[in-house]
């Protein structure tokens, strides 16, 4: 900064200080604006009618020093100033309002030194900071790590990018420069660990995520030497023996051996001896006895001596005496020898006093309201200061998606034994416009467009956030399908723990037969409540027009009588219990789902069926990261009312990628006389399925596939069963699901040959 530009500064600060109480102290109205001039530090970079576009004070406004700070804050925001004063100067009839700026430096080249294995093109594509854009240091900063982050995704392991900025202060323009040294571009070929004998190599590779490269390291992102990773590596080594009781080891850096443009990684490790613990003492408890407290450890006398075992029970200890408010409470370990590979372990505690919650402060919160935040808040004002609670409701706020950070801590008041809970917040963007392609055996090729928005308002006609609805406008186009949905969820109904949402769709598919297409559209209403942490209960009501159209001249009179549009009122109820760890990948618990609905009689319309769907799944963990997941499910429908027949839209089927692998989609039960799936009433099915991990992020699958439906209702029909072998990758587009299923029985009329699935997405 030059002599001028200080000198500026130093003359804003100084008005800034002394003429707002010259002009102001005396009493009376406010002065009226009589004339707006901007100066500038510096160069003229930003036009003056920009500056006072992003300002509220106006010519023959009324001087105000809060709109005046608001008009400091919005041209901060602009994010083309990097410092502003404005203050007033007292004239006979007003006041004259001058504003001095200091513009931040306009980049006017951008250089790219010693980029020669790729195109300096690609790598501009890579980066933020563009001619013609305002510098910011932070951003260079950022595209810096971004030129790293291509360069080893390149498997560039010795790449090495330093910034550099050049600013003309009198022109108010800047030069950044990276300076790349590229270095050589290596793979690598083995991961080796040596030294190791109580632990296998196996266990080891497990936790480390340094990985050598292979056919579908293109897609998992491995095979690539970082140094980074590898102390990370180094570390988890590390902790993992001392989970072992080897407090001891030594894990030194990783030796590399490059050759031809591969690299062989060793750990090398030296294990010493397995720690126990001799005895477990534990003072300073006055609030619960000392069984009661040691009860559910896991260090205890002659178990294995592991520091992160210790950690874990302070841990238990304090969520013990947090669950009763005691927030002050403090725990610590200590350790002492007591013969070759023996330690002594002694808990101390200091209790503190109970506390309550005197007020729940929320800060952050610039969009979301408060309501939708205090609702997830599990503690309320009189309650005991519950950390179990807070750190519940901690992780609640999390799992609303709504903020990036969410930070809860207690804080004193002047009232004693009273604490307020403080919770700040930072917001995130919650809405999004997607654009994409998918593909599956059954879809086939579909593009789609969707914009949603997770914490909607539709009150808040201005921006339409902050009320934490959910809303969803998607539209697809495919091949064989093309759906458009409009949908709108409300998680609190009236502030009530009641989910409520709705949605209009319109849906047309040629793949759910070979001679007829299917076209739906109409609305559908529903509310859902929960029981408890694992169980909901649902009502709903659909009212839809389906229509069968374009159907083929020579298809069989039961598809001929089924032409045409028919209009459907259904009213569903169903109950769900669920104890999955993990919806995306489950490694343990069940769900539970039976769903019943009835149409037509008094609800109207053209169909008058009931039915019901009862379907169960386990999830078991097994040694060795696999899982055997057992699934089955039944279900029926019938007629009623005088009701003549099920209509085909409405009749069960089985095959396709998500119940038998086996088979073509709906090809499983009745057909009529051409062959063609004309569905049934009665469904029953069972799968039985086997993952293990390949690699990371790619796990391969056994199952075996057994199920049938039949004509009429409670009336199950003949058994087709299929086995085969699939692979689940879980890829940054999202997951992908292979499966290759082989028919085992089957009836006359499906082909026994081998059928190939594929799906991208979740099933839930």
């Amino acid at each position: 900064m030059n002599f001028r530009t200080l000198f500026s500064a130093f003359a804003l600060l100084l008005a800034a200080l002394f003429l707002p109480a010259a002009v102001f102290g005396q009493q009376g109205q406010a002065p009226t604006v009589k004339s707006i001039e901007v100066q500038y530090a510096g160069a003229t970079t930003i036009a003056k009618e920009r500056i006072l576009a992003n300002m509220q004070t106006r010519v023959g406004r009324p001087y105000d020093e809060k709109t005046v700070e608001d008009d400091i804050r919005h041209l901060y925001a602009t994010g083309n100033i990097t410092n502003v004063r404005i203050f007033g100067e007292p004239q006979p009839d007003g006041v004259k309002v001058i504003v001095v700026v200091q513009a931040k430096a306009q980049i006017t080249e951008v250089i790219l030194n010693g980029v020669t294995s790729v195109k300096p093109s690609r790598l501009r594509k890579e980066i933020t900071s563009k001619v013609g854009e305002t510098l910011n240091e932070a951003t260079v900063e950022a595209d810096r790590q971004k030129i790293l982050d291509y360069y080893s995704g390149k498997n560039f392991t010795e790449i090495d990018v330093r910034s550099a900025v050049d600013i003309n202060e009198k022109l108010g323009t800047a030069r950044v420069t990276f300076n790349v040294t590229e270095g050589d571009k290596i793979s690598i070929h083995s991961i080796n660990v040596a030294g190791n004998v109580a632990l296998k190599t196996r266990e080891i590779k497990k936790v480390i995520k340094t990985k050598p490269k292979s056919l579908i390291s293109f897609l998992t992102k491995t095979g690539r030497l970082n140094t980074e990773a590898l102390e990370q590596d180094v570390a988890a080594i590390r902790e993992l023996y001392q989970s072992r009781g080897y407090v001891d080891v030594e894990v030194a850096p990783p030796t590399i051996v490059r050759k031809d443009g591969k690299a062989d990684v060793t750990f090398n490790v030296r294990e010493g001896i397995q720690y126990h613990v001799g005895t477990l003492t534990l003072s300073g408890a006055q609030v619960f006895s000392v069984d009661e407290l040691t009860k559910n450890l896991k260090t205890k006398a002659g178990a294995i001596y592991s520091p992160q075992a210790v950690r874990a029970d302070i841990r238990t200890i304090q969520d013990l005496y947090g669950a009763r408010g005691y927030i002050d409470f403090q725990a610590g370990a200590d350790t002492t020898p007591a013969g070759p590979g023996v330690v002594n372990v002694s808990v101390r505690v200091e209790e503190g006093v109970q506390s309550y919650v005197e007020h729940i402060n929320i800060v952050g919160n610039t969009r979301t309201k408060d309501k939708v935040i205090r609702r997830e808040v599990a503690v309320a004002p009189g309650d005991l200061f519950n950390t179990v609670r807070v750190d519940a409701t901690k992780a609640r706020l999390m799992n609303l998606n709504y903020f990036g950070k969410v930070d809860t801590f207690p804080a004193d008041t002047l009232v004693p034994g009273r604490k307020d809970l403080n919770i700040t917040l930072e917001e995130k963007r919650t809405g999004s416009l997607n654009f994409g392609a998918g593909f599956s055996s059954i879809d086939s090729l579909l593009g789609f467009a969707e914009i949603t928005q997770s914490n909607f308002d539709i009150t808040n006609l201005h921006g339409f956030t902050g009320g934490g609805q959910r809303f969803r406008a998607r539209a697809q186009y495919g091949t064989r399908r093309k759906d458009f949905v409009l949908s709108l969820t409300e998680p609190y109904f009236l502030d009530y723990k009641v989910q409520v949402g709705g949605e209009i769709f319109y849906r047309d598919a040629s793949f759910v037969s070979s001679v007829y297409d299917e076209r739906r559209y109409g609305f559908d209403l529903n509310a859902s409540k929960p029981l408890n942490d694992f169980t909901r209960v649902r009502l709903g009501y659909r009212l839809e027009d389906i229509d069968i159209h374009d159907v083929a001249p020579d298809a069989s009179s039961i598809i001929q009588a089924a032409k045409g549009q028919t209009l459907e009122s259904r009213i569903s109820s169903g109950i769900t219990y669920d104890t999955r760890d993990n919806v995306f990948l489950t490694r343990k618990g069940e769900k539970i789902d039976l769903g019943v609905y009835v149409a037509g009689g008094p609800l109207g319309g053209d169909v008058d069926i009931y039915g019901f769907d009862l379907e169960a799944t386990k999830y078991i963990s097994l040694p060795g990261n696999t899982i055997l997941t057992l699934n089955g499910e039944i279900a029926n429908v019938a007629t009623w009312n005088g009701g003549s027949n099920v209509p085909i839209f409405d009749r069960l089927y089985l095959g396709g990628a998500n119940n038998l692998r086996g088979f073509k989609f709906r090809d499983v039960g009745p057909k009529d006389e051409d062959g063609e799936p004309i569905g049934g009433s009665a469904l029953i099915r069972a799968t039985v399925e086997y993952t293990f991990p390949i690699v990371e992020k790619v796990r391969g699958a056994v199952f075996y596939d057994v199920g049938g439906v039949g004509a009429k209702s409670y009336k199950f029909g003949g058994i087709n069963s299929d086995f085969g072998v699939g692979l689940r990758l879980d890829l940054p587009i999202g997951p992908i699901r292979i499966d290759y299923g082989i028919p085992i029985t089957s009836d006359r009329f499906n082909d026994s040959s081998g059928k190939f699935n594929f799906n991208i997405g979740y099933q839930f």
